[in-house]
């Protein structure tokens, strides 16, 4: 009975003891379904960024660094500068004919080489005719004095001494005529030259009456044109720099042409103005331009593609340049890196003037003190902190008077 008792006092503790831990364990799992839906709420809340400070708060020493490599810099350089207008054209010669045989007989031949020496051999037949009429005329006139001759006998060799100074004379005309002709066999080219492919082969007849076939075509390549097209726009302006003053023909001999390849930096090829037109072609709206150039090594050849600088009448006498290998392109137009005072790079667009030599003059958008980033281009990037190291422009300049 009493061990009956004791069981039961353990088993009702037993339960209570299960009944509380149940309870803690619940208690817990409801606390945590309550807590997930807040934390869940609260994880897909959007976070607000924290808001930047004021431009005017950033310093330099807050902008990135590229490097504490130097970056080669340099000052514009300002001088005089002549403007020019370039234009595209072709080399042309100077000279140009068609070898043409002016008398007829086949080519390679010598026939009037002969009728030379028979119009000569015919000429000698007459000086001996006439030396023997002019004898037996004055024999004969003694001989009718002295009653051995008749006056008829006189008249003859009268007679016969005019026959041959007549057919001395034609014969010597022969021999001029013989002479002439065997000049026009030998094709002579009215200036120095290049004698292109031959156009008629050896053995065919040539100079027939009424044929003008042309035996071969020469070329003069010393000194040689450089002709090309202004636009009425670039005549006007030349005209407006000019003053509108008219330049005489000694006026166009003294300007300047410069030419150049394809192929060629710069304009080497120096020569004058030669001619322009007087009056613009309707059809194109240009008016055409030709210089002529020295060309003894024969650098140019007709037809070939040449660009040209002319000048444009008008001096700035304070461009700014720099090296043109500074400039960059993208899809807004040209632009340099240009360091400011507080040493950060800055991107610049500027307007571009004419190629003088390897420096660029920049007609807008540049200043005098500025500082141009020439070096390193790819370690400028806009915005960036940068140590310049300030560099010299080299004389590289070729077009510019100082």
């Amino acid at each position: 009975m009493k061990m009956a008792l004791i069981t039961r006092w353990r088993r009702a503790h037993l339960a209570v003891a299960l009944a509380m831990i149940v309870g803690i364990a619940a208690a817990y799992w409801v606390a945590r379904l309550h807590q997930e839906p807040l934390d869940t709420a609260v994880a897909a809340e959007p976070r607000i960024p924290a808001a930047p400070p004021p431009a005017s708060a950033v310093t330099p020493a807050q902008l990135p660094s590229a490097t504490n490599q130097p970056i080669p810099v340099v000052s514009p350089r300002t001088q005089s500068v002549s403007s020019y207008v370039d234009i595209t054209g072709n080399a042309a010669s100077v000279n140009a004919v068609k070898l043409i045989a002016r008398v007829e007989g086949y080519l390679d031949q010598i026939q009037y080489k002969d009728q030379l020496q028979q119009a000569q051999a015919q000429v000698l037949a007459a000086q001996a005719a006439l030396v023997y009429a002019k004898t037996e005329l004055v024999r004969y006139s003694k001989l009718v004095k002295q009653d051995a001759a008749t006056q008829t006998e006189v008249d003859t060799w009268t007679y016969k001494r005019a026959a041959a100074e007549a057919e001395l004379l034609g014969a010597q005309a022969q021999v001029a005529l013989a002479k002439l002709n065997l000049g026009y066999t030998e094709v002579r080219a009215p200036f120095d030259g290049i004698v292109g492919k031959h156009l008629i082969d050896p053995g065919n007849v040539v100079g027939s009456p009424g044929q003008q076939s042309a035996l071969a075509e020469i070329t003069q390549l010393d000194p040689i044109y450089v002709v090309a097209n202004l636009s009425e726009q670039q005549v006007l302006q030349i005209r407006q720099n000019l003053g509108q003053h008219r330049l005489t023909f000694a006026d166009l001999r003294k300007v300047p042409v410069d030419a150049a390849l394809s192929d060629q930096t710069g304009f080497p090829l120096q020569g004058t103005l030669e001619y322009v037109s007087p009056a613009l072609d309707p059809a194109t709206g240009t008016l055409l331009v030709r210089g002529i150039l020295s060309n003894p090594d024969r650098t140019l050849l007709p037809g070939f593609f040449v660009k040209m600088r002319l000048p444009m009448a008008k001096v700035d006498r304070n461009a700014l340049l720099v090296p043109d290998r500074s400039l960059q392109e993208d899809q807004g137009g040209r632009y340099l890196l240009i360091v400011n005072k507080d040493d950060v790079v800055e991107q610049r667009y500027v307007q571009l003037g004419q190629l003088d030599g390897a420096l660029r003059v920049i007609t807008s958008g540049l200043k005098p003190d500025d500082r141009v980033v020439v070096g390193d281009l790819w370690r400028a990037t806009p915005g960036t902190k940068v140590t310049p190291r300030l560099t010299q422009i080299e004389a590289t300049s070729t077009g510019a008077k100082p």
